[in-house]
């Protein structure tokens, strides 16, 4: 697997300086929860799930999640859970496994976890985990346990990762919620050698009050939801060894709506050859907010984000490239001479680099950039997306 795979080489050596690694399902779990991206959910009952899977890989996807939780319906779950298996088998058929993402299930009891698994036999290798919906230190440990089992069982020698969502009610209440993030982070430690990512479940979160923010406003832009995530990323995202990835919060919209706010976009970075018509596709389709809301997730600790339609994934990966600028930022900050600490001047002299307070915020940064590429020097994310939607 390799993000940007989609584009000729030519087209790759021309926007980076350091093209985005390859990786396979057998990289470490720190690699693997980096790699993530945009991932990209999709109902398992889909009669086409199999060639769905097949062409989104081509396009760049390179982490899906086959639903059998909110997005089907109760009385589909066993046709669905029948056709995840077929599909499963369909795949195993016509696929190489290197050539297909990421794949995890979302479930939603701990019992179907062992069952998929038997019922899938030797289909299971092309499987990477599972998503655990509704995750708290109650509700979490029967997922985990059954999790473990489904992989002793399945015994083909790779681990089957747990992605939690975080999305209960408990969360968002405030005197609810240090305990349960506490609960939770004393569970995901115990299973720290499973636990790939963690999910944010934010629509679930704005269910819990009746709100459903509208195409022009970013989480961040709900209170109430904003200080869950700060929350989250304070117990379970620190960056001294304790903590865990979480990704960024779902975008709903995907088609043309009325605007109450004028366009977020501004219009000079597109100036530039079809960079215009990328951007008024962008406006046409209410992504403006979705690149405002992938910074504002990067700004506030959270990698990677779910997706519900294939449109978004292309902005989350030109988001996701460190930049020229970053890159110098961040190996300057990293060089070996600099271990014992001290401040410089940024090679691009716009900034205080200071070396030990950046130090983490640096090694991400190049983890970033060693999957998802670094662009080159005057190569922005206006071309990177540009060439992503092509």
């Amino acid at each position: 697997m390799r993000h940007f795979r989609q584009l000729r080489p030519e087209r790759r050596r021309a926007l980076f300086h350091r093209e985005p690694a390859e990786f396979t399902q057998e990289a470490p779990a720190r690699t693997l929860a980096v790699a993530l991206g945009a991932t990209l959910y999709s109902p398992a009952n889909r009669p086409s799930l199999a060639a769905d899977v097949v062409k989104q890989a081509a396009r760049g996807v390179v982490s899906m999640v086959l639903c059998l939780e909110d997005s089907i319906a109760d009385s589909e779950v066993t046709g669905a859970e029948t056709n995840l298996v077929r599909q499963f088998d369909d795949l195993m058929a016509r696929r190489d496994p290197e050539e297909l993402p990421l794949l995890f299930i979302r479930v939603r009891e701990p019992g179907q976890i062992l069952s998929l698994v038997r019922r899938m036999g030797p289909a299971v290798r092309l499987l990477s985990g599972f998503v655990l919906p509704k995750f708290t230190e109650e509700r979490g440990v029967p997922f985990l346990e059954a999790l473990a089992a489904a992989e002793a069982e399945a015994a083909y020698g790779r681990r089957l990762y747990a992605m939690p969502v975080l999305e209960s009610p408990e969360l968002l209440h405030l005197e609810a919620r240090r305990e349960t993030l506490m609960g939770i982070g004393r569970t995901v430690d115990k299973y720290r050698d499973r636990v790939l990512a963690l999910r944010l479940g934010v629509t679930d979160f704005c269910a819990a009050y009746g709100l459903r923010r509208t195409p022009d406003m970013t989480a961040y832009d709900v209170q109430l939801v904003a200080s869950v995530i700060a929350d989250v990323v304070n117990v379970l995202g620190r960056a001294d060894g304790t903590g865990f990835t979480v990704t960024g919060p779902v975008w709903e919209y995907f088609r043309q709506q009325e605007r109450m706010f004028k366009p977020q976009l501004r219009q000079s970075p597109f100036l530039s050859g079809r960079a215009e018509d990328v951007r008024t596709a962008l406006i046409e389709h209410d992504m403006d907010g979705l690149l405002r809301e992938i910074e504002l997730d990067r700004a506030n600790g959270l990698l990677g984000k779910t997706c519900i339609h294939p449109s978004h994934v292309a902005p989350v990966h030109a988001l996701s490239v460190v930049s020229h600028e970053e890159y110098c930022d961040a190996t300057d900050v990293l060089r070996p001479e600099r271990g014992g600490g001290g401040v410089l001047r940024s090679a691009y002299t716009n900034k205080m680099n200071e070396i030990k307070p950046h130090r983490a915020w640096a090694e991400r940064t190049l983890l970033r950039g060693e999957l998802f590429g670094v662009a080159r020097e005057g190569v922005s994310f206006v071309e990177l997306l540009a060439a992503g939607v092509k």
